[in-house]
């Protein structure tokens, strides 16, 4: 792994001032890209399971490419960790009743009951917030579980939904087009985000990352195809099993 000290910050000079910027500009981008699927979800431009997958899909992912503006260290970690630690509040607040917010139940939940984002949605913004805090940029750790939980559980339901006509023998709700599409998309995902940090000097690119990632992807499509992430939420099992599989292998 590169130096912890390494990479670009907004403000060399000033490290508070310069994660402050970045935390002002990552929030403006979360927020307008929740905002854009929320009306996406309003106006139907989009089945509603598939607007609540591109969420699922570009947030994270996008919220990633921000890392890189904010210091390295635990200030950086703690701050950024701020973006998706407020969307936590919000799907609380939401989830309990307390706040009614209709466009943002359609896209993020399956059948548009404001209690569904207690589960998947906030065990989601959870992973994010807990990789960036005690992960961040230099593990391969984090960017696995987030990748995984991120473009791999999100491309198994889009294509499983489109292609997976041949089901699992052992689990007929789920297919061998969407496990694939899965271990694959979430596969690729890492290795760009490898490549990514690899260019701000976070993190050193190998081939042994590369196979790495290619178990932690393979491990985590398996469990999510299992019914144990059906009954316990596969928001939730993906990037548990990310993180273990990870561990064992990276440390």
């Amino acid at each position: 792994m590169a130096a912890a000290g390494a990479g670009p910050m907004l403000l060399p000079d000033s490290p508070l001032s310069g994660d402050v910027c970045a935390l002002v500009i990552s929030t403006c981008i979360a927020l307008s890209l929740l905002r854009i699927f929320e009306e996406t979800a309003k106006r139907g431009i989009f089945d509603q399971k598939l607007n609540r997958k591109l969420v699922h899909i570009t947030i994270g992912l996008v919220f990633m490419l921000c890392w890189p503006l904010f210091s390295s260290g635990n200030q950086g970690a703690i701050i950024a960790a701020l973006v998706p630690g407020i969307n936590i509040v919000k799907v609380l607040l939401i989830g309990l009743g307390i706040v009614k917010d209709e466009a943002t139940v359609k896209s993020m939940s399956r059948f548009g009951d404001h209690r569904e984002l207690l589960t998947g949605p906030l065990y989601y913004a959870s992973t994010i917030t807990l990789c960036g805090t005690f992960y961040w940029r230099t593990s391969p750790i984090g960017i696995a579980a987030v990748c995984n939980l991120c473009a791999g559980d999100g491309f198994a339901d889009i294509i499983g939904r489109r292609f997976g006509k041949k089901k699992l023998p052992y689990n007929t709700d789920k297919s061998f087009a969407g496990s694939l599409a899965m271990a694959t998309s979430g596969f690729i995902a890492s290795v760009g985000y490898m490549y990514y940090y690899s260019m701000f000097g976070f993190i050193e690119k190998s081939f042994g990352i590369v196979i790495g990632f290619l178990m932690v992807s393979i491990a985590s499509a398996l469990v999510e195809s299992h019914p144990i992430s059906t009954q316990f939420d596969d928001n939730l099992t993906v990037p548990l099993t990310s993180v273990l599989i990870g561990t064992l292998i990276f440390l």
